[in-house]
């Protein structure tokens, strides 16, 4: 309350009536929250500037007061009024850019002595509680969206670094991202050992459980089957290109 002090003993001499005590106090209020005061009255003047204190006849009119106010960092005009009706004093405060209106109701013997207006000590009853309904119920909300996202962006990006860091974490299950890894046969992917077993003919991937000379892939002797074998098979007992293995005793003339 040090600031309200200073700016009602500058404004002392102003204040002749408990309505201009309340207009005083929530003119402070907008002070605290980031605003400046540019005038009175509802047009622009040459003599606008921002400044904390009250301007040039702020209290002319005891029925209807108005000022206008901005923030440091916008040209957006607030225009604050005060109607006064019999003991209450009506506050709307609007944006001139968005036209949004926000309004108060202040029940002036609630929070001013009417009979102590020139002692500060004394001149305001239930402070807290006067600051608490200009806050809540006429001041614009601040926005706080995007500090919340700047924080919430800032706690995952921490909890990713601590995920790659932990060797007992698992693998994410989400979708591989990037280009997939290059298998030399859809048919037969790298992590299929075994498979080949399960087709003993080779008909899929080559291979096979069932021994096959002819198709070994090994060098063969241009020996064929069908021609016969001297001693043990006539011409033509096996058909041409038919599946042959081999038999007889070892010897030097053996076919294959």
């Amino acid at each position: 309350m040090a600031g309200l002090e200073a700016l009602y003993t500058c404004v002392a001499d102003k204040i002749e009536c408990p309505q201009d005590a309340v207009v005083c106090f929530v003119h402070w209020e907008m002070i605290k929250n980031g605003y400046r005061c540019i005038g009175s009255g509802d047009e622009p003047s040459s003599r606008d500037k921002k400044s904390e204190l009250l301007p040039a006849g702020w209290s002319s009119n005891k029925e209807l007061y108005s000022l206008r106010y901005q923030t440091g960092d916008t040209d957006t005009v607030m225009v604050l009024k005060a109607i006064a009706v019999d003991s209450t004093l009506i506050f709307n405060l609007m944006n001139s850019g968005t036209k949004q209106v926000s309004d108060l109701m202040v029940n002036v013997g609630d929070h001013v002595n009417a009979d102590q207006l020139h002692t500060f000590d004394s001149a305001f009853r239930d402070a807290d509680g006067l600051s608490e309904k200009v806050k809540a119920q006429l001041l614009p909300r601040p926005e706080k969206a995007p500090e919340r996202s700047r924080r919430e962006e800032g706690e995952s990006s921490q909890r990713r670094t601590e995920e790659d860091g932990d060797p007992l974490r698992l693998p994410c299950r989400h979708p591989r991202h990037g280009p997939q890894p290059h298998w030399p046969d859809p048919l037969n992917p790298p992590f299929a050992a075994g498979g080949a077993d399960l087709d003993p003919f080779g008909s899929v991937g080559g291979g096979g459980m069932i021994m096959d000379p002819l198709r070994s892939g090994f060098p063969r002797s241009g020996f064929d089957p069908s021609s016969g074998i001297p001693d043990i098979l006539p011409p033509g007992a096996v058909p041409p290109g038919a599946r042959f293995d081999p038999f007889g005793p070892m010897g030097r003339h053996r076919p294959g």
